[in-house]
């Protein structure tokens, strides 16, 4: 089906051209990405990637580095937003340890792919190896290939590590030249003198590792495990034409990486919210995407895609069963 094609079917609904706003584009995109005249969301499933990260004991972060396995232990527990949200709106939802500075006993709920009990401090050397980075990717893949056995088409990706906002400003000033400063934002709550020296550092960091282009090697540079795991399991779900929800500001520096890698992949991108987080809004202008939701989220843990999915499921809603002037008798404008 060609974009006109899907358009018409828009256009003609009972309604006022455009009337139905940003609905209209995300049905649009549906329809682009499932080429087919009845659109479906088929068993959504939302993943979250915790990890650990040596930047963390820097202090960039309000929070110390041993809330990422309590908020693990939460998550495995019913207890945290993301939770609560997903069982609201029947989504499957998947834990996986992709490098938490822990040693979990039971990983009957918990997926175990720890590559590394965290990254390195990147202030002092790369978080992370090439090598690294690519069994990253290979347990990524391997996550959302049984994933994509239930038939699961929509997924969205989450993530939970102390110091991931460092991390993400890094990746971000690298590969779209936006100013570290604006980048670089009060992640789980720094105060203005916080907020300060997590610039400074961040600055001095930039001096050290001077100029990398290749994207791969500023994610080894400065990712997470979880940021590493999140970004190959957005190539691997593209390459199931899985539609991709994308959260807040970690995910959007995820999916930046893994456009760079394959710029195709942001056809099948839904941009679930805008972060709080001051660089999320940079990020979306230089996509040139509108987010669903600007409810001044900042908790992340993919919560803005489990919030933002009755939307989603509204704008195929109305695709599918929304009469057309024609069928209904209507009258269209002249």
């Amino acid at each position: 089906m060609q974009k006109e094609e899907i358009q018409q079917i828009i256009d003609l609904k009972t309604k006022p051209l455009g009337a139905l706003g940003l609905l209209e584009k995300i049905a649009l995109k549906i329809g682009l990405v499932q080429q087919n005249l009845h659109l479906e969301l088929k068993n959504p499933h939302l993943i979250v990637f915790a990890g650990d990260h040596g930047i963390a004991q820097s202090g960039v972060s309000a929070y110390p580095a041993e809330v990422t396995p309590q908020m693990v232990f939460n998550f495995l527990q019913n207890g945290a937003a993301i939770n609560v949200f997903c069982n609201q709106n029947e989504i499957e939802l998947s834990i996986v340890d992709a490098g938490v500075n822990y040693d979990f006993e039971d990983y009957s709920k918990l997926k175990n792919c720890k590559v590394a009990k965290s990254t390195k401090n990147f202030i002092h050397e790369p978080a992370m190896s090439l090598d690294q980075l690519n069994l990253s990717f290979d347990y990524a893949k391997k996550t959302v290939d049984e994933i994509a056995k239930n038939g699961t088409n929509i997924i969205g990706f989450g993530e939970m590590g102390i110091g991931n906002t460092s991390s993400a400003a890094m990746i971000i000033h690298y590969l779209t030249d936006l100013p570290l400063t604006q980048c670089v934002g009060r992640g789980t709550g720094l105060n203005d003198e916080q907020l300060q020296n997590k610039i400074n550092i961040l600055s001095q960091t930039k001096n050290k590792h001077g100029k990398i282009t290749d994207a791969k090697q500023v994610l080894a540079t400065f990712g997470g495990f979880e940021v590493t795991q999140m970004t190959g399991a957005m190539l691997a779900a593209y390459e199931h034409n899985m539609l991709l929800m994308i959260d807040g500001y970690i995910a959007s520096a995820a999916i930046l990486v893994a456009s760079k890698l394959k710029p195709e992949i942001l056809n099948n991108a839904i941009f679930c919210h805008q972060s709080d987080e001051i660089g999320h809004q940079y990020l979306l202008n230089y996509f040139e995407e509108e987010p669903i939701l600007k409810i001044n989220l900042r908790v992340g843990e993919g919560t803005g895609c489990a919030l933002a999915y009755p939307i989603i499921k509204s704008a195929v809603n109305f695709y599918n069963d929304m009469a057309s002037f024609e069928s209904s008798g209507v009258s269209n404008k002249d």
